[in-house]
């Protein structure tokens, strides 16, 4: 195991896209806890400019408030109660909220959602990239091993879900859901997009069925889920873990493009959702970027860092680039 990490993180690919990709979800895990706010909260007013020099010279000016009073000022409070009269202090009219990245049209704490936006489409990515990657697996090996009229109807059924564009049917069962959440959007995408890592399955898997120690499994009287789960994945595990870090990168992609339709999960912050609502006020054309380039740039980063791993190590293990 540890060689296998050695050699994985001699890639330099591999290396700067886990780097990204940790970092990202150090902020969104430290972030909260100097910053606890409900991210759906309506603390501000709408489109808040990004105000941290504002709150750091209210804090300063505050601090400047609340010094001791001199004596002069303390004479003249008591010279001016002889006459029942009260000194009167301008004071600021109430705390000021920090908004690091502004506010959005609902005037919610863009840097919240940003944090709670990505930890949801993030859930949504793992989710859809588990149930796809362990479709297509499940569906590529068996076909791949058995092949005859059993490979053909599932390959039959592959192409079917290839042909037709997998966006129009996620958008229809969208649609025909009407209580949307983390887990159901990641099903829904995980099950609409499964059919690409079948059929490389399935391609690796008829080339391993004939090799010598897969045949000498079958003479020994081996079982068939032993002889593919001992003998045909562990040779196909690297591919697996390749496809599954694409399905994520897909999963949270598409989970962006259903949001931004307005079919996505309505009673939390996502990224796609954060862009949904920054178009439907026209925050691009009103000038108010925090709205919504925050969100394309962590979208950017994640699908970035992690097709630079999937493309370190296909650089690992596939022996043609290799060579």
């Amino acid at each position: 195991m540890n060689h296998i990490l050695k050699t994985i993180f001699k890639s330099g690919k591999f290396t700067f896209g886990f780097s990204i990709i940790t970092l990202v979800l150090l902020f969104i895990i430290i972030y909260p806890i100097f910053d606890n706010r409900d991210p759906l909260a309506m603390i501000g007013l709408k489109f808040e400019r990004p105000n941290l020099r504002e709150y750091l010279d209210r804090n300063n000016e505050k601090v400047i408030e609340e010094r001791e009073p001199t004596p002069e000022e303390i004479a003249i409070a008591e010279l001016m109660a002889q006459f029942g009269l009260t000194a009167v202090t301008m004071e600021i009219e109430g705390p000021m909220q920090l908004h690091l990245l502004g506010t959005d049209n609902f005037g919610r704490d863009m840097m919240c959602q940003l944090v709670a936006g990505t930890k949801s489409s993030l859930y949504i990515g793992l989710i859809a990239g588990s149930v796809a990657t362990l479709i297509g697996l499940i569906v590529g090996l068996l076909a791949g091993y058995l092949g005859g009229s059993f490979d053909n109807f599932l390959s039959s059924l592959t192409n079917v879900f290839i042909v037709i564009p997998s966006f129009v049917i996620l958008i229809l069962i969208s649609v025909s859901i009407s209580n949307t959440n983390i887990f159901s959007i990641g099903i829904i995408i995980g099950l609409t997009s499964w059919p690409w890592t079948a059929r490389s399955v399935r391609a690796q898997t008829t080339s391993l069925r004939n090799r010598d120690h897969v045949n000498l499994s079958k003479l020994s009287g081996h079982s068939m889920p032993r002889i593919i789960l001992r003998d045909i994945l562990p040779y196909i595990a690297s591919y697996v873990v390749m496809a599954f870090i694409l399905q994520v990168a897909s999963g949270i992609l598409a989970e962006a493009t259903i949001s931004m339709l307005g079919l996505g999960p309505r009673n939390l912050a996502t990224l796609g959702l954060m862009m949904h609502w920054a178009g439907n006020f026209n925050a691009l054309f009103t000038g108010a970027w925090w709205a919504f380039l925050p969100m394309v740039v962590m979208i950017t980063l994640i699908t970035f860092s992690l097709n630079l791993m999937n493309s370190g190590l296909d650089q690992i293990f596939n022996p043609q680039i290799r060579s």
